[in-house]
């Protein structure tokens, strides 16, 4: 007889793992169905964002950014540093530690809400009048190869991987995705990156700042389109002035490896024709999600011709009882945004009538500046033909930014032209990440700009910025 549960999840990355949680906390038993290995060949959960994404990433970005700051910028505070070295090996078991500590606190977290660990791949294989039939195939705990257990709520959270290029083979040694690019044992002398999107941008600060010579190709004609323009013309001036030779409008041919190194040629935006030699190669071309080898046909689901699984608002799917999110479904491939499908999917099969705003949800690229925003782009508001008014405030005017010498990038307000509500907050500066919540709290509660504005800020903090650029919708910053 097969093992019952109220909920089974598919994978446990963000969405997932929070998924289980939430669905344990509300009285359901949970399995979540899990087979991610780290290189050693153990089993962790957490799935991409923890193990080979978001967690390690931006560990080697703030390691990589001590390390500029000791070599370039402690001069700036009269501190004289000679000498300054890195230890690769050393940065790279920071951050396998770091990984290791949250793989293994979210198998505590499994076992203090007595949630099972089902190691292995799920597969669907049918439907019965007890529920949904899950063949999980593997790790078996009494050391069968496979098992069945049977879900009457399935939640799946199988996330994406890796996008590659024809022609392109990805060895995780001359040419890497990002699994490959936050492992190298050295610094390359000459990266090249295709893509200019999150990734790319972020592998390309780390390495660029340990000593590499970064060249990024982007097949888009403008930079970090999906940004409010103001954001990536503030970006593109700060990259190139560290060092990031960004490429915008090519075409990439043909790419070869030898023992020297990678050549890829590419036809530039002109129409020329150029070649460049590189050490390594980081693929960053975005993400496809993870459909495949599910089964879903076995209970009258398929995936679109994309390879997301099609939901409605609250992520079910055609199938009762069967639900996904993530990065298998519409949507940014975010892990907050994850999480919090993870939590609406739980609530949903608890009865209850859970909402999500994605307009209110935040993008954070974290590069040195970092950027971040929530809502929409002057450039989408004014196609959509809506009547907006602006506000911008620098940094440069804050006192807290200069004293702890990030004094570059702005925020900027829109709100609507007749009622003042907040319609989009961009951020580019220190600390974006973290002063983004701010406005995603106004937005979520359909606050006016003159609400931020009339709030007291702590002084002096870089947030008083979202004060000022407030004020400054309405023309009336204090320190402008």
């Amino acid at each position: 007889m097969s093992k019952e549960f109220d909920v089974v999840v598919i994978g446990a990355g963000p969405g997932g793992y929070i998924a289980a949680i939430r669905a344990a906390q509300l009285g359901k038993t949970v399995a979540c169905i899990e087979k991610w290995k780290n290189p050693a060949g153990t089993l962790k959960l957490g799935g991409t964002c923890l193990n080979v994404g978001c967690i390690p990433s931006k560990a080697l970005l703030a390691s990589s950014e001590e390390f500029e700051n000791a070599s370039h910028h402690l001069a700036d505070h009269g501190i004289s540093v000679e000498n300054v070295s890195v230890d690769i090996s050393k940065m790279m078991g920071r951050k396998d530690g770091i990984v290791e500590k949250m793989t293994k606190g979210i198998e505590f977290l499994f076992r203090k809400n007595k949630i099972t660990w089902l190691k292995g791949h799920g597969k669907f294989t049918g439907k019965t009048d007890a529920g949904v039939q899950i063949e999980v195939s593997g790790e078996g705990e009494d050391g069968a190869s496979s098992e069945v257990v049977t879900a009457k709520n399935v939640i799946i959270a199988t996330g994406s991987k890796a996008r590659h290029l024809p022609g392109i083979p990805v060895d995780n040694k001359l040419i890497a995705d990002n699994e490959g690019a936050l492992s190298f044992d050295t610094a390359p002398k000459k990266l090249a990156v295709i893509g200019a999107g999150v990734i790319g941008l972020e592998l390309g600060s780390v390495w660029r700042r340990l000593g590499a010579d970064v060249t990024v190709l982007e097949a888009l004609p403008e930079f970090l389109g999906v940004a409010d323009q103001a954001l990536s013309k503030e970006a593109a001036k700060q990259f190139k002035k560290q060092g990031l030779d960004i490429r915008v409008g090519v075409k990439v041919g043909e790419v070869k490896t030898s023992a020297n190194g990678v050549t890829i040629a590419y036809t530039d935006k002109d129409g020329n024709a150029q070649t460049l030699e590189a050490d390594r190669l980081v693929v960053s071309v975005g993400r496809v999600p993870n459909t495949d080898n599910l089964g879903l046909e076995a209970i009258g689901l398929k995936a679109n011709e994309r390879g997301f699984i099609d939901v409605d608002d609250h992520c079910a799917t055609a199938v009762p009882n069967v639900y996904a999110i993530g990065d298998v479904v519409r949507g940014p491939m975010l892990a907050h945004k994850a999480e919090d499908e993870g939590v609406l999917v739980a609530e949903v099969i608890d009865g209850q009538k859970p909402h999500i705003d994605y307009n209110c949800i935040p993008w954070v690229i974290y590069t040195e500046p970092e950027i971040a925003w929530v809502g929409k782009t002057e450039q989408q508001l004014k196609a959509e033909g809506r009547e907006i008014k602006t506000g911008q405030f620098p940094f440069m005017a804050n006192g807290r930014a200069l004293g702890i010498n990030k004094a570059d990038g702005f925020v900027k307000m829109i709100a609507d032209a007749k009622t003042d509500e907040l319609l989009g907050v961009h951020i580019i500066s220190a600390n974006a990440s973290d002063l983004i919540a701010e406005a995603v709290v106004a937005m979520e509660f359909k606050a006016a700009s003159e609400d931020i504005g009339r709030i007291c800020h702590p002084h002096p903090s870089l947030s008083e910025v979202m004060r000022e650029a407030a004020l400054a919708v309405d023309k009336r910053a204090l320190n402008m």
